[in-house]
């Protein structure tokens, strides 16, 4: 008799099933501070949210009411119930109450099984094991979130949403009522059809909560007035394919992202109303994201615009799509060379036409001012000192330097990317390339607040304690605080789309900005960064068609600072001046000043420790001229032209060429007296095209035949006359303007050009 009293202890304590309801649920997330921004519907395609730790009172109220009055008193079962329930049933002659408490029908929902004697026994026992597992609110927690409340929709905070377009949190009455009375018969009753019954059987409830004084006259009346919802009503649809990404990862719960719902708001506001300008122009898709530095939190996702509409690939998170990059990567390579003192930040930068293998990158503009100083090359986003920065700075040390923060799209070899790499040969994602400039920020702050660097956790969208908590210290960041700050300020003078001055403007915030514009108009990009957020912009389409004007600046950067206004505004990043030094620069080359710098052009600036060891400026030269100025001169033949010595800031030639169209206050290499026509240090003559040992293709005229080839020569005394000859065969001369045509034969061949000084320069090139 023993054991089997054992026997069924131990079957009773463990028939309880652990977890009890065995059913998908769906994806639900919410805001930061809990608010809803949309769902996912569960496996089963029933819209089943995720049991919630508490319901309201109103619907406790109301259930408990309707459904068991004496749930507070009874472990699972109400004999008193059960007593009348058998003499109803033997005087009908068939079931017509079943006593079942809000316990057993807990039990029933989670067996799905068919009614029968056998059956209630079992909903019995473990009903009345369920109330020692658990206590009534979570019992009426239970049964709230699993309840059929008509359709496919189940539990009261997918039909508060589907039905009333609210959290429970705000139920009245009538809908905590209405709630309540729906599971009694939820195939036979509810908002699509036999709505006066509904009805009937709501305000009947009501009626007995006002009778026992639960609810006074006026809320009794207000509740009695309000009318049934006519339809099911659509989920909130904010921040879309943030949601969707999270039932990917996280399918089945309700997980608290980090999105702050009014910013999420009136971020999608701004894109769809710049969708609708770009759209006259076959423009059809727009991505932001907006990161809170300090919180290390996404707080606004923008995978793209339109999502409930299934054209123009709406669907698509452009956020985590590998796009064209253009020139956004512009500002780490700057920023490692400054780092790592291979660059200055005003050193003069070649803005020339090159050739190197092959590879002939021009610049947007297909201008070139000679030569640029490297903070106002990447304010303007010129491409070819960029991609001579990145011949001397190596390929494969940038691309590791790019993979070592993060970004996860370089599929390929650094080989493979080759000098490209900067212009947008590579492929990368909005999040990748948004939290590389954080990591900028982030360096500063730290570095300002404490004097060193901490590890940072990734940049979070799911809502926990810790996502801004520092890790270990770094002693080697990738982005130094000094270098980050100094990129950051030069960022600040990019020209902003609205062309206006915006420093003369106090209203107007600092902020440090990037833009970016892929081949062939597919892709416009733009980052912006200020102390507190970072906010990444993407413009384009989806299925990578390209279109005209589609820039960075006249698309994504507008979109960028309307986002901006948007935002609370932030002061300015301190300046990081115990990772910076002071050093005496040249003005005119923004190298460190040399000992024929002179003192007129002698600079103070702020550069990073490394740039202390940098190359002192090449290009103030120590010349000896005539007492008139007019003439290089040598002492052994200055005679009574008289000698004096001075500094001259000379440039190599094809440098020269285009640097005094764009600087008038450039002044020329005066030319060697007739006395002193000797053979100098200083190059006279550079070729501009064709470039040394390359190989180049004849142009075709309309009517196919072959074209002629432009040579041209860059020559510090350009009135000279210049005698041109093409193996060893006189082609020509020029004055003024070295620029001589020719139809080479296809081969190899030899450019040579003498001056009327005896000058002379040669270079191989090939015809095919």
């Amino acid at each position: 008799m023993i054991p089997s009293c054992f026997i069924l202890l131990i079957w009773y304590i463990l028939s309880l099933p652990s977890p009890l309801f065995d059913v998908p649920y769906s994806t639900v997330v919410s805001d930061r501070d809990n608010e809803l921004l949309g769902a996912r519907i569960a496996d089963d395609q029933q819209w089943r949210f995720p049991p919630s730790d508490s319901i309201p009172d109103k619907y406790k109220t109301c259930l408990i009411e309707f459904e068991d009055q004496h749930f507070r008193y009874h472990w699972g079962v109400n004999l008193l119930s059960v007593a009348r329930a058998v003499k109803q049933n033997v005087a009908k002659g068939r079931i017509v109450s079943g006593a079942s408490t809000i316990t057993m029908q807990t039990i029933r929902l989670a067996r799905k099984e068919s009614r029968t004697f056998g059956e209630k026994l079992i909903e019995v026992i473990l009903a009345t094991r369920l109330e020692f597992s658990c206590s009534k609110d979570e019992i009426l927690n239970l049964y709230a979130s699993h309840a059929p409340m008509g359709g496919n929709v189940v539990g009261i905070e997918a039909a508060s949403w589907r039905y009333f377009g609210h959290d429970i949190k705000y139920l009245s009455w009538a809908e905590a009522a209405t709630l309540a009375v729906l599971p009694n018969s939820p195939s036979l009753m509810h908002f699509g059809k036999n709505r006066d019954k509904l009805l009937t059987k709501r305000n009947k409830l009501l009626e007995q909560l006002y009778s026992k004084g639960i609810i006074d006259k006026i809320d009794y009346e207000l509740a009695t007035s309000e009318l049934l919802p006519p339809h099911p009503l659509a989920l909130p649809q904010t921040a879309p394919h943030l949601v969707t990404k999270l039932y990917k990862e996280e399918g089945g719960k309700h997980i608290i992202s980090t999105i702050d719902k009014y910013q999420q708001e009136r971020t999608e506001s701004i894109l769809t109303r710049w969708n609708a300008e770009f759209a006259q122009n076959g423009v059809n898709n727009i991505a932001a994201l907006v990161i809170d530095i300090e919180k290390n939190e996404v707080i606004a996702y923008c995978g793209n615009v339109h999502f409930e509409k299934s054209i123009s690939a709406n669907q698509v998170d452009v956020i985590q799509a590998p796009r064209s990059t253009g020139s956004i990567l512009k500002p780490f390579l700057y920023c490692a060379m400054l780092q790592e003192g291979q660059l200055l930040p005003n050193q003069l930068l070649a803005d020339v036409p090159i050739n190197l293998n092959g590879f002939a990158p021009k610049n947007f503009s297909l201008q070139y001012d000679g030569a640029a100083p490297a903070s106002e090359a990447l304010a303007r986003s010129l491409n070819v000192p960029f991609v001579v920065s990145l011949r001397n700075y190596s390929v494969p040390k940038f691309y590791n330097l790019l993979k070592e923060a993060g970004m996860t799209t370089l599929s390929r070899s650094a080989d493979n990317y080759g000098l490209s790499l900067i212009l947008g040969g590579a492929e990368g994602k909005l999040w990748d390339i948004s939290c590389m400039y954080l990591q900028m920020a982030q360096s500063v702050n730290d570095f300002n607040d404490d004097g060193r660097y901490y590890q940072h956790k990734p940049l979070a969208y799911i809502l926990k304690d810790d996502n801004n908590e520092k890790g270990d210290r770094n002693r080697q960041p990738i982005f130094a605080a000094g270098a980050s700050w100094l990129t950051l300020e030069a960022l600040t003078n990019v020209n902003r789309p609205e062309e206006i001055d915006w420093r003369s403007i106090p209203s107007m915030q600092k902020i440090a900005w990037k833009t970016g514009t892929s081949f062939g108009f597919r892709d416009g990009w733009a980052v912006g960064v200020n102390p507190k957020y970072v906010v990444g912009v993407w413009v384009g389409n989806s299925d990578g068609e390209g279109r005209p004007g589609l820039t960075g600046a006249r698309t994504a950067g507008m979109v960028l600072f309307d986002i901006f206004n948007s935002l609370p505004q932030s002061r300015w990043f301190a300046q990081p001046t115990d990772d910076l030094v002071q050093a005496e620069t040249c003005r005119e080359s923004g190298c460190l000043k040399s000992i024929n710098c002179p003192e007129s052009s002698a600079d103070t600036t702020w550069i990073p420790k490394k740039g202390s060891d940098a190359a002192v400026c090449p290009y103030h030269k120590l010349v000896h001229l005539s007492e008139n100025m007019q003439y290089q001169v040598y002492e052994d033949c200055a005679g009574s032209r008289g000698i004096v010595h001075t500094s001259w800031f000379i440039l190599p030639p094809s440098w020269e060429w285009y640097y005094k169209e764009q600087h008038p206050v450039y002044r020329t290499l005066p030319p060697y007296s007739p006395e002193c026509r000797k053979d100098s240090n200083v190059k006279l003559m550079e070729f501009i095209y064709p470039f040394p040992n390359t190989t180049v293709n004849l142009p075709k005229q309309l009517d196919g035949s072959e074209g002629q080839i432009v040579f041209e020569l860059a020559h510090r005394s350009p009135h000279n006359r210049v005698f041109w000859h093409l193996d060893n065969e006189f082609i020509g001369e020029t004055k003024d303007f070295h620029k001589k045509e020719y139809i080479p034969s296809k081969g190899e061949h030899r450019l040579t050009v003498v001056d009327e000084t005896g000058a002379s320069l040669s270079i191989k090139f090939s015809v095919k």
